[in-house]
């Protein structure tokens, strides 16, 4: 084999080999970062905190896009002329 080759190679397996850690680090954060407390009744109040938050963030969506307002059209759609 060539050193080109076996250069190649090198790097090849340096790729692999980083891009195997970096998932086996990312998929184990949830174990090493944990996101709640591990006392049940800190947990529990989090938790709460945590729904709270995304209910008033389900109410600010509709706040933003209006949805929250009453619908202007009409029920019926009229002519508009003399009939």
């Amino acid at each position: 084999m060539s050193n080109k080759t076996k250069t190649k190679n090198r790097i090849t397996t340096k790729l692999f080999v980083c891009c195997i850690m970096a998932f086996s680090i990312s998929s184990n954060v949830g174990c090493f970062l944990p996101i709640y407390d591990a006392d049940p009744a800190v947990r529990a109040r989090q938790l709460i905190h945590t729904s709270e938050d995304l209910r008033g963030l389900r109410d600010e969506w509709h706040r933003f896009w209006f949805l929250d307002q009453p619908s202007h059209m009409q029920p019926l759609r009229t002519h508009g002329g003399i009939l």
